[in-house]
C-alpha cells in the first residue's frame, strides 16, 4: 500500500512539472503489472493524457522518462499499448524485506484503532445439532473476528442462540412421548444429536398423522394444522411461554444437553464466542422501542390493535412488528437485541454473519433504527452468505438428511489419514502425532475449501477436491510451510540479513512482492469482511515460493550473502503463511 501511494504521488507530481495541471495523487490508478510483461507496478495513463495533450503512448512515456530520471526507486519502464509499467530498483524490495524478514505480525493494521465491533455468527436452533450449513457461518464469522481484530478493531464475538419456540417444543414432546427416558449418556451420543433424533422423529409421526387425517377427506394444509402431534407441540410451547415449570424443567435439560454437545463441536473446530445471548431471554425485548416509535409516528397501530411499520418510501413494504395480541414478531426481538448490544458493549459496528435468504430482514431492521434515531444505526452490517451445497444435494434437517457438523469432521480426518498414508508421509511420526497431523490436516482442507470462496457466492463442497495436497487447498499452503520448516531444521548457523545484496533473481523478487502483499490482502479482506481473499493470498504465496524452492539452492548455495538472504527470505515466507492461515484458523505443522 505504501508503495503504491507513493508512485501515485510521484506521477501526479510528474504531470504537473511537465503539463502545469494538478492531478488528485488518490485518483491516479496504478495496478500490479501483469506477468507479461517486464515491471512491478502499472500506471493507467488514459485518463492523464487529456491533461497532458498528448496520446496515451506519448505521455506514457514522457511520464516514464521523468519518473527514471528523478525518482531513485524506479530501474526502468516500458510502455505497452498506453499502459506505463515501471519497475522498482532492486533495493526496494531488499530494503522491505530487511525491515520486515523477522515481524512476528507481518501486514498487522491498525486501520480501526479505538472503534468497537460486535460479530454474531453461529446462532443455532437447540433442536438439532450443527451442520455444514453452520459450519460455513461460524468459520466465516471467526475468521471475520480475528482479520478485524489484526486491523486493530476492538471485537465482541457473539452467539445468539435461538432455544425457544415451536421447533423447539417438537424435539421435546417427541423426547417425552418416545424416548423412554433416553440420555446423551445412555444412548452414548452427544447431546445435540440426541436432540436432533427426536426433532427428525417427531416430523416422522407427524407425518403419519397427517396422512390418516388426509384419508378422511382432509385437505394436507387442514390436516397440518389439526394433526394431534401438532396441536401438543403448541400447547406445549404456550406452557412454557406461561412459566409451566414441568415444561420448563424438561426444556432446561434438553438444551443442557445441546449445549455441551455445541461446546464440543465448537472446541473441534477451534473457534469461540465472548457473549452469548439467548432467545428466551431476548424475545420479548423491544416492545419499549415499539411504543417509543409510535410516539414518534415512525409506527402505526391499525384497527385490530396490530402494530406496522411502512417502508414503502425505502423500496420495502409494510412489515408487522407487534400482534393485535401484543406479542412480539421475531423483528420486535431484533430491534430490542440491537438496542442491547449498544448499552451493553458501547459497540460502533453490529455484524450479522447470516444466510443470504435473510438479506430483505436485515433491510428492514437497520432501516427500523435509522428512522428510530439510533446513533448506531448506521453501523449494522448483514454479512450475507451463499449457502453450501453437497455433491448429493441439498440438506432437510427435519427428514434427517443434514450433513452434521460432527460426521463432516470426522470424515475430513479420515479422509486426510488416508490420503496422507497413500503419500507416504508418515515416516518418522510416532501415532500421537500421526493423529494431530490426520486432525490438523482434515480441518484445514475442510476450513480452507469453505473460506477460500467469495462469501456472497453459493458454493458446493467437494470433500475429495478440498483434501488435494498439490491443489488450491488448505494441504497444500501447509505442506508448504512444513516443507520451509524442514529446511530451516537443517540450519545450524544464526541466520543474519546480508549486509549487502548487489541483485536480486526475478524468483526472490516474486517472493518479496509477494511477501510485500499480505498486508493489503489482510486490509482488503478486513474492509470486505472476505477472508478468501487472504486465502488466495496463501496460495499464491506458496505457489511462488515454490517456484523458487524449485529453481534456486537454498541450504546448498555457496554464496554465502545469497544463501542468507535466501534464508531469511524463506522465514518471512514461513511467519507470512503461518499468519495467513492462523487468521483463517488453521495450524500449519512443523513437519508433514
Amino acid at each position: 500500500m505504501f508503495l503504491e501511494q507513493s508512485l501515485r504521488e510521484q506521477v501526479a507530481l510528474a504531470v504537473k512539472e511537465l503539463s502545469g495541471n494538478e492531478v488528485a495523487a488518490s485518483g491516479i490508478r496504478i495496478e500490479q503489472t501483469n506477468p507479461d510483461f517486464p515491471g512491478d507496478y502499472t500506471v493507467v495513463v488514459f485518463p492523464l493524457a487529456k491533461l497532458m495533450r498528448q496520446s496515451p503512448d506519448a505521455c506514457a512515456n514522457a511520464l516514464g522518462s521523468y519518473l527514471k530520471e528523478h525518482v531513485a526507486d524506479i530501474a526502468a519502464f516500458n510502455v505497452v499499448k498506453g499502459f506505463l509499467n515501471l519497475e522498482l530498483d532492486d533495493s526496494v524490495w531488499t530494503g522491505f524485506l530487511r525491515n520486515q524478514w523477522n515481524s512476528e505480525n507481518p501486514g498487522k493494521g491498525n486501520e480501526g484503532h479505538g472503534m468497537k465491533v460486535m460479530v454474531e455468527y453461529s446462532s443455532p436452533n437447540t433442536n438439532k445439532p450443527l451442520h455444514l450449513g453452520h459450519v460455513r457461518n461460524i468459520l466465516l464469522g471467526w475468521s471475520v473476528s480475528e482479520l478485524l481484530k489484526y486491523n486493530g478493531y476492538e471485537v465482541v464475538k457473539a452467539n445468539l442462540i435461538n432455544d425457544r419456540g415451536i421447533h423447539i417444543c417438537k424435539s421435546m414432546l417427541a423426547w417425552q412421548k418416545y424416548g423412554q427416558g433416553e440420555t446423551p449418556q445412555s444412548a452414548g451420543i452427544k447431546g445435540d444429536h440426541l436432540a436432533g433424533k427426536y426433532y427428525v422423529l417427531f416430523d416422522v409421526h407427524l407425518k403419519e398423522e397427517i396422512k390418516t387425517l388426509t384419508a378422511t377427506g382432509m385437505s394436507e394444509e387442514e390436516a397440518a394444522k389439526h394433526a394431534p402431534l401438532m396441536l401438543e407441540a403448541q400447547e406445549m410451547l404456550r406452557r412454557w411461554e406461561a412459566g409451566d415449570e414441568t415444561v420448563l424443567q424438561l426444556w432446561r435439560t434438553m438444551n443442557g444437553w445441546v449445549y455441551e454437545g455445541f461446546d464440543s463441536t465448537y472446541a473441534r473446530l477451534g473457534v469461540d464466542f465472548d457473549k452469548y445471548y439467548y432467545e428466551s431471554d431476548t424475545y420479548t425485548l423491544g416492545k419499549d422501542l415499539i411504543q417509543e416509535g409510535l410516539q414518534q409516528g415512525v409506527f402505526y397501530r391499525k384497527d385490530d390493535g396490530s402494530v406496522w411499520i411502512d417502508l414503502s418510501a425505502e423500496g420495502l413494504d409494510q412489515k408487522l412488528v407487534l400482534r393485535s395480541d401484543g406479542t412480539s414478531v421475531y423483528i420486535t426481538q431484533d430491534i430490542g437485541t440491537a438496542q442491547l448490544k449498544a448499552d451493553e458493549f458501547g459497540i460502533s459496528r453490529s455484524i450479522y454473519v447470516v444466510g443470504n435468504e435473510q438479506d430483505y430482514h436485515f433491510k428492514v431492521l437497520k432501516c427500523i433504527m435509522e428512522k428510530l434515531g439510533k446513533p448506531y444505526a448506521s453501523g449494522i452490517y448483514h454479512l450475507s452468505y451463499g449457502m453450501v451445497d453437497l455433491p448429493s444435494g441439498k440438506m432437510k434437517s427435519r427428514e434427517g438428511t443434514v450433513v452434521d457438523a460432527d460426521d463432516l469432521i470426522a470424515d475430513m480426518v479420515e479422509a486426510a489419514r488416508l490420503k496422507t498414508e497413500e503419500l507416504g508421509k508418515t515416516e518418522g511420526l510416532a501415532a500421537e502425532a500421526l493423529n494431530e497431523l490426520y486432525e490438523t490436516l482434515g480441518l484445514a482442507a475442510l476450513k480452507f475449501f469453505i473460506l477460500k470462496v467469495d462469501p456472497k457466492k453459493r458454493m458446493l463442497f467437494n470433500p475429495e477436491e478440498s483434501i488435494d495436497f498439490q491443489g488450491d487447498t488448505g494441504p497444500f499452503v501447509q505442506y508448504t510451510y512444513a516443507r520451509i520448516r524442514s529446511m530451516q531444521r537443517n540450519v545450524n548457523e544464526p541466520i543474519q540479513f546480508p549486509a549487502h545484496v548487489n541483485s536480486l533473481s526475478p524468483l526472490e523478487k516474486d517472493v518479496i512482492r509477494q511477501i510485500y502483499g499480505f498486508s493489503d490482502a489482510v486490509a482488503a479482506a478486513g474492509i470486505q469482511m472476505d477472508p478468501s481473499i487472504v486465502a488466495q493470498w496463501c496460495i499464491s504465496m506458496a505457489r511462488t515460493f515454490n517456484r523458487m524452492y524449485n529453481e534456486l539452492p537454498v541450504l546448498k548455495e555457496q554464496d554465502a550473502e545469497a544463501r542468507n538472504l535466501r534464508l531469511c527470505l524463506i522465514h518471512a515466507t514461513a511467519t507470512a503463511i503461518n499468519r495467513g492461515m492462523q487468521l483463517l484458523g488453521i495450524r500449519c505443522p512443523e513437519q508433514m
